[in-house]
């Protein structure tokens, strides 16, 4: 992982709590998806604010493919256009794998500013998609989706890389 400056040295990340995180993401879509709002345009994507952070910190190890799985699982849960989050999610992937480098050279605010456009591309893909297919417009509310998942990216950067912090240690003679 490319660090700033200044930036504390992280420990590597454990494969099963990335995993397990996107899993849990996904099940807390699901939770979303099945409360007393329904799937309503203006809540956030978690799963894919998580996938964003794991593609852009760990791109190795969760990929496209990775993303594409997720992507299939959500919409077998909604029930809706088999294809739909599997595609959107996929091109999030790739354009977070795109900018992975430049990305983590900025703080986690300009990170959050520039990781919104790949949330409102995201929704384009999806609200193009369920349009094409025959769907209603959810409304404008759904421009309010991007922005929500723009303001989790700094609660999601310190939940998820808190495993991977590095207690300081203050020895004079160790440059690390």
């Amino acid at each position: 992982m490319i660090m700033r400056p200044g930036q504390q040295l992280l420990l590597p990340a454990n494969p099963l709590f990335i995993w397990g995180s996107l899993i849990a993401a996904m099940l807390l879509n699901m939770l979303q998806g099945m409360g007393l709002l329904g799937r309503a345009g203006w809540t956030p994507d978690v799963l894919a604010v998580v996938l964003v952070f794991w593609t852009v910190h760990q791109p190795l190890r969760v990929s496209i493919g990775g993303a594409f799985v997720f992507g299939l699982l959500m919409d077998v849960h909604q029930g809706g256009l088999l294809g739909q989050h599997a595609l959107a999610y996929t091109v999030l992937s790739f354009f977070a794998i795109t900018i992975h480098r430049r990305l983590l050279w900025f703080s986690v605010l300009s990170q959050a500013a520039q990781v919104l456009p790949l949330f409102v591309v995201a929704h384009a893909v999806e609200l193009a998609l369920g349009m094409l297919s025959g769907g209603t417009f959810p409304g404008f509310s759904l421009l309010l989706a991007p922005l929500a998942e723009a303001i989790l990216w700094p609660v999601a950067n310190m939940i998820l890389l808190a495993p991977q912090l590095r207690a300081p240690n203050p020895d004079a003679n160790r440059p690390l």
